[in-house]
């Protein structure tokens, strides 16, 4: 099915933002293994399988319509080097890529494309309550708790 080149454009850009993402949280979760840092090394392995399957609904959804998925442009990747950093970045690109949904939905809604408008709705959703909540509540437990208690919790 022939889609619209502007959605598929949209798809291409929120493609880039996952695909830093999911390389961005497979390189922290191996830090964090390395580090041992159990918990946080499976909280972000699973945060990889995630983004790793928004990046596949991306990509099926474009060649449904026709388009070709961009899978070398990355944007907003930034691996940190220590653990609050990592956190901080991770959270940066859920901004980012909760940002570029919320666009990219606006825009389904425009030219009428309901089918990409829900999957995209059901991203966003997972994007905000899960994976970007998740993060603030992490660096919310290191500013109460401090740095060291929060590593020895994720041990």
């Amino acid at each position: 099915m022939k889609g619209n080149q502007n959605i598929i454009n949209a798809l291409n850009g929120l493609l880039a933002y996952e695909l830093a993402a999911m390389d961005q949280y497979f390189i922290h979760s191996q830090m964090y293994l390395d580090w041992g840092l159990t918990k946080l090394h499976e909280r972000i392995a699973h945060e990889f399988e995630d983004e790793k399957g928004h990046a596949t609904k991306l990509i099926e959804r474009m060649l449904f319509l026709e388009g070709i998925p961009d899978m070398a442009t990355r944007e907003g990747f930034k691996v940190g080097d220590d653990v609050q950093s990592m956190l901080e970045s991770d959270l940066r690109v859920e901004y980012a890529v909760t940002e570029k949904l919320k666009q990219a939905v606006a825009l389904a809604e425009t030219e009428k494309d309901y089918v990409t408008r829900d999957m995209l709705m059901v991203l966003l959703e997972d994007t905000e309550m899960d994976h970007a909540y998740w993060l603030e509540q992490q660096l919310g437990l290191i500013k109460r708790l401090g740095l060291a208690n929060y590593l020895q919790s994720q041990l």
